[in-house]
């Protein structure tokens, strides 16, 4: 059972020095709690709306990445299996656009991957793969190739001054 967030705990270890975010950040715990108390809300909600018998069987643990850092979930299932979450759906490690949106402007500004790498666990405590950044940056390719193909203008008008 997951113990709920103490706020004046939470406060001290911010008085005493310790990170907002993070892996061992102050509002980590907090982030895994809301978002584990909506995924049981969901598979409440889905248990209510079958039509046939069906009842939760058990969870199963899920590593979620978000801009706070890096956390066990706990993953709400059903009997039939038939529960969909979608707040954090099946096979979804990230929580939030934000580190894809990172990992493309760095890629955009011509940083490596390694460098990429450093950049993401140092600002999110997140550790993401070459793979993973590959993933995220190949969401790029259609745009690049579509803007290399783009037509010219036949005239392009400039000024020249020299003082």
């Amino acid at each position: 059972m997951t113990q709920s967030f103490d706020f004046n705990k939470a406060l001290a270890e911010l008085q005493a020095g310790k990170g907002l975010t993070g892996e061992d950040g102050v509002l980590t715990p907090l982030i895994k709690q809301l978002t584990e108390a909506a995924l049981k809300a969901e598979v409440e909600q889905h248990l209510q709306s079958e039509t046939q018998v069906n009842r939760k069987n058990g969870s199963t643990k899920k590593t979620g990445k978000a801009s706070i850092g890096q956390f066990e979930l706990e993953t709400p299932r059903d009997r039939s299996g038939s529960f969909e979450p979608q707040l954090v759906k099946k096979n979804q490690t990230k929580l939030t656009p934000e580190i894809d949106e990172k990992i493309l402007s760095m890629f955009a500004l011509g940083m490596s991957y390694r460098d990429i790498r450093g950049h993401i666990q140092d600002m999110y405590g997140v550790e993401v793969s070459e793979a993973t950044i590959t993933a995220v940056t190949d969401q790029l390719i259609p745009e690049l190739k579509a803007w290399q193909a783009r037509s010219l203008d036949t005239l392009y008008p400039f000024i020249w001054l020299d003082a």
